[in-house]
């Protein structure tokens, strides 16, 4: 047993490597956005188009990632994609015009869509090989990788202005997190054969996965819990300061409470799965979300506002980590999809919140996302999860439930 436990440790650590390496990796290029902003003399347009393209390059890189996954398994995938994506940050520091910009960060966006697959299903391949949960804490060391890169990015601006230097030291840091995850990584299965149907007179055809109705709920919920993640952290200093009457100073805290509670939440939030299962998990701590920020937006002020925050980090925390590995379940098909649909909610959500406070005013567009909030709860009722610790095998899986089923 105490071997057994010491395997599930050592793997655990491998793919927290390749999350924390993705949070560092982002976190790294954007802490530099202002630089880039100079050195190429670019607009607010033009820098909210470089943002616009890196996402658009993940959740268009659905139909890639899921042959990739087919072909070279999730192991291999992460590996790769890591080093695209090493390859992509030096190639951003020397980028000599705004067009070369934009096709560097949509290739960053389709590395980023392949590793952000490949490490969850890594993630969900570890709950099923040891019946424990790991999925919320791996999600977890991302933020963690995106504080590091944050401390990094200060030390190295007051040393250099330069990104040169900056990025090449992030890029060592990022391969030895790869060299770190390499050895330990759960080992590909047999790449996958095409489905492929019988013609006459011999000949063989790719035939075309459809979406499932499993993976659409999947994906439906992930767009709504993408929607409040994203929105909060763009969307909640905007907010203290301008409705709720915050000062300059206070302002900022909206994003440091959602992130902090969220980051521990996290680090709990396998205990909770294991305990409640991830139905309840998902649908309360969604509608805590929802509930907790309406309630936060009827009441007003600085205090009921960081109080609302506090609940959409603690509510959502565990969501898209659950999410990830129902997804996971289905294979590789539902599990591109649900993470393609997640990049499409992050685009949307600040987006629709914009448009929604322009024509009536922020308090209704932070309505919005509370809503959201409450959609995923909505959304889960329609699967039906199976705990992983009441499975025999260990493994979590998910069915739409039938209309009329009890």
């Amino acid at each position: 047993m105490p071997r057994v436990l010491d395997d599930f440790r050592r793997t655990q650590l491998a793919i927290a490597a390749l999350f924390c390496f993705l949070g560092f990796q982002y976190a790294t290029w954007i802490s530099r956005i202002p630089a880039l902003k100079t050195s190429l003399d670019l607009s607010a347009g033009e820098v909210g188009l470089l943002l616009m393209v890196t996402g658009a390059g993940a959740a268009a890189s659905f139909p890639l990632v899921t042959y990739l996954m087919k072909r070279l398994g999730a192991r291999r995938l992460a590996l790769l994609s890591g080093l695209g994506l090493v390859a992509i940050l030096l190639a951003l520091s020397v980028a000599p015009n705004y067009p070369v910009t934009l096709v560097i960060l949509c290739a960053d966006g389709v590395a980023v869509g392949c590793l952000n697959v490949a490490m969850n299903a890594q993630g969900a391949a570890l709950e099923a090989a040891h019946g424990r949960t790991a999925m919320t804490q791996l999600h977890a060391t991302f933020s963690a990788g995106s504080f590091l890169a944050a401390l990094l990015s200060s030390g190295m601006t007051a040393l250099t202005s330069g990104m040169v230097t900056h990025f090449a030291a992030a890029s060592a840091v990022l391969l030895l997190l790869l060299a770190c995850a390499r050895p330990r990584l759960l080992p590909d299965d047999a790449p996958a054969k095409e489905p492929a149907e019988q013609e006459e007179g011999g000949n063989t055809r790719r035939k075309m996965a459809r979406p499932t109705r499993i993976m659409l709920w999947l994906g439906y919920t992930m767009i709504f819990a993408e929607v409040v993640e994203g929105s909060m952290n763009d969307w909640s200093a905007l907010y203290l300061k301008d409705v709720a009457g915050a000062s300059a100073q206070v302002a900022p805290l909206g994003i440091a409470v959602i992130s902090v509670v969220m980051v521990l939440a996290r680090l709990f939030g396998d205990g909770w799965r294991s305990r409640w299962g991830d139905a309840v998990v998902v649908r309360v701590g969604s509608a805590v979300a929802g509930i907790g920020l309406a309630l936060a937006l009827l009441a007003g002020g600085v205090v009921p506002a960081l109080l609302g925050f506090a609940c959409v980090g603690l509510g959502v925390a565990a969501v898209t980590p659950c999410l990830y590995v129902a997804a996971a379940a289905e294979g590789p098909d539902a599990l591109s999809l649900v993470a393609a649909t997640g990049t499409t909610g992050l685009l949307v959500g600040p987006a629709l919140i914009g448009f929604v406070a322009e024509a009536s005013n922020l308090t209704w567009g932070m309505a919005v996302v509370a809503a959201s909030a409450v959609i995923v709860s909505l959304c889960t009722t329609r699967l039906q999860w199976t705990p992983a610790k009441a499975s025999s095998e260990g493994r979590m899986k998910t069915e739409v439930v039938e209309e009329g089923a009890t």
